[in-house]
C-alpha cells in the first residue's frame, strides 16, 4: 500500500521546516512519500523546502487552497499510489496522528477517513475564533441535512483527511479556493463514496490568520461558500439522495 503525504503550503516560512521534520518523523516507511504544494509564496518558503528529501509542486501565483488540493489528488492518481493524506502547515494539524490515518487505511472499507476536532476530547487549550467555529456549525449541518450522510459529518473544513485514489477518479474537482470543501463534499456524497472521522486535535496557532480579501468578512465567508455548496447540489441534484431535494434551489442552473 503506497500512501502520498501532501501539504499545501503558501507563506510558510514561519511553520515550515517544523512540520516537514515532523511529518519525515511520523511517515511510516518507504512506502509513504511527501509532496509539497508550494502555492506561489514569495517568502523563504521554497527555499527552506528544498533542504528536505520531498517532492515539490511550485505555483508560479497564489492559485488557492483548492488548487493545491486537486494538484495533490491529481499526483497521486498519475504516480499510482494508494492513498493520499492531506494536512496544513500551520502547525495546527499534529503529523503524530499520521500513523492512525494509515492504520485506518489498511482496516477500513472506507473511501475517505476525515479527521475530526469536534468528536474526542483532545484538544489543545485554545478556543476557534467565533466566526469560524460558527460557520463550521451551520454548513456542516447544513450539509449533513441535504446530503445524507450516515453516520452524520461533525467537521466539514479539517483538512486531515486520508483520501483512497481510486476512489477521487470518480470525483470532477474544480474549485480552487477556501470553498473547496463545499464541491467536495457534495461530489462524495454524488459517487456514493463511503466516509468515516478519526479525531484529531483541535489547535488554533493563529487566531488572525487571514482568508484574504472580501473572505475577511465572516458574513461574506458564510454566503460564498454557502453559493458554492448550493450551486453544486444544483448540479449533481439527480445524483443525489432524496434527501438534497428538498433543498433550497440556488438557481445555478
Amino acid at each position: 500500500m503506497r500512501t502520498l503525504i501532501a501539504i499545501p503550503v503558501f507563506n510558510e516560512e514561519q511553520y515550515v521546516a517544523r512540520v516537514l521534520a515532523s511529518v519525515i518523523a511520523f511517515a511510516p516507511g518507504p512506502s509513504t512519500d511527501i509532496l509539497v504544494i508550494d502555492d506561489g509564496s514569495t517568502d523563504a518558503t521554497a527555499a527552506l523546502v528544498e533542504k528536505f528529501p520531498v517532492r515539490l509542486i511550485r505555483h508560479d501565483r497564489n492559485l488557492g487552497y483548492g488548487a493545491s488540493i486537486i494538484d495533490a489528488f491529481d499526483y497521486a492518481a498519475r504516480e499510482s499510489y494508494d492513498w493520499v493524506i492531506t494536512l496544513d502547515c500551520d502547525e495546527q494539524h499534529e503529523p503524530a496522528r499520521i500513523p492512525l490515518f494509515v492504520q485506518q487505511q489498511r482496516k477500513s472499507a472506507r473511501d475517505i477517513l476525515s479527521g475530526s476536532r469536534y468528536i474526542a476530547s483532545i484538544d489543545e487549550a485554545t478556543t476557534p475564533p467565533a466566526d469560524r467555529r460558527a460557520i463550521n456549525v451551520a454548513l456542516t449541518e447544513e450539509i449533513n441535512r441535504r446530503l445524507g450522510f450516515e453516520p452524520p459529518l461533525t467537521d466539514a473544513f479539517c483538512g486531515f483527511k486520508s483520501h483512497r485514489v481510486s476512489a477521487l477518479a470518480r470525483l470532477n474537482l474544480t474549485e480552487q479556493g477556501y470553498a473547496f470543501p463545499m464541491q467536495f463534499w457534495v461530489q462524495v456524497a454524488a459517487a456514493g463514496l463511503t466516509v468515516g472521522e478519526i479525531p484529531v486535535k483541535l489547535i488554533y496557532k493563529d487566531l488572525t490568520r487571514s482568508f484574504g480579501g472580501a473572505l475577511n468578512n465572516p458574513t461574506t465567508r458564510l454566503a460564498h461558500y454557502r453559493n458554492v455548496l448550493h450551486c453544486e447540489i444544483e448540479r449533481f441534484r439527480d445524483r443525489l439522495p432524496a434527501l438534497a431535494a428538498a433543498g433550497t434551489s440556488c438557481g445555478c442552473g
